[in-house]
């Protein structure tokens, strides 16, 4: 097994991905409440291994094949690929971004940690820090994409002859002076490991943990959170991976030319 073939092509794999992961990010650079993702190496340390097969004496015997049979006693290790590097994730960045003011009544930035709870018709409820919301033709409370934004209580909805809306620090939601609904906000054990959904929506997994409700919900109104995507940095990383991708490349073109010298030197011998 040629080691420095796998660990030049399995470089350039882990760079592609990376890739996929920066290209993301900055396509959702003017995405509010978006959190970047951050992509992990892990080495691939894995052994390959002969078969092991325990004989009617017990003595433990070692098969290759075409088969052979050996002596040996134990687990033989053929070679590792120690130096090779495999994707490992990639997780969320859940620092916040800058808040811009926008004057729409019903613009909402979350204040510190937590996420809006959001509903499809079917039910599933998703997490975003998105609060650009809007009225229905219904008069809920929904995203740009039609969910549901979720209060306390469920889903809220405003009367269809609302003077006026507000929403208070706290996240109250004033109709006309009345109270409404109040905004719900979640939190997550650990957030950064929520998985995206598509768009700017997000479910919890195994590593996050459960949500759980905020109990002092601490809201700007007429305010959104912009991404916490930096662009420079972003580009920085980039290059760096297409860099690291080309060396890789040129690597693995060096090993299989080294390779095919070889191969020929011993023919002719």
């Amino acid at each position: 097994m040629n080691r420095g073939l796998y660990a030049a092509a399995s470089a350039m794999l882990v760079q592609e991905t990376n890739l996929d992961v920066i290209t993301h990010n900055l396509a959702n650079v003017d995405t509010p409440g978006y959190k970047r993702r951050v992509s992990a190496n892990a080495d691939f340390s894995a052994h390959l291994d002969r078969i092991e097969k325990v004989s009617e004496d017990s003595e433990t015997k070692i098969l290759t094949y075409p088969p052979f049979q050996m002596n040996w006693k134990g687990r033989q290790t053929i070679g590792t690929l120690a130096l090779a590097s495999i994707f490992s994730e990639d997780v969320m960045d859940a620092t916040p971004g800058v808040v811009k003011n926008t004057g729409n009544p019903l613009d909402i930035a979350i204040d510190g940690a937590g996420f809006f709870a959001v509903a499809d018709m079917n039910g599933n409820t998703y997490y975003t820090r998105e609060g650009n919301f809007m009225l229905s033709g219904t008069n809920n409370v929904v995203t740009p994409e039609g969910l549901l934004l979720q209060g306390t209580g469920g889903e809220i909805t405003v009367a269809a002859n609302a003077r006026s809306i507000e929403i208070t620090r706290s996240g109250q939601i004033l109709v006309d002076g009345n109270v409404a609904g109040q905004v719900a906000v979640f939190n997550f054990e650990n957030p950064t490991y929520m998985r995206h959904m598509g768009g700017n929506l997000l479910t919890p997994t195994a590593q996050s943990g459960e949500a759980q409700a905020v109990n002092n919900v601490r809201v700007f109104s007429g305010s959104l959170e912009m991404s916490n995507v930096g662009v420079v940095e972003e580009m920085t990383r980039m290059i760096e991976a297409q860099r690291i991708y080309e060396g890789a490349s040129k690597a693995l073109t060096t090993h299989d030319e080294q390779t095919t010298k070889l191969i020929t030197s011993y023919s002719r011998g």
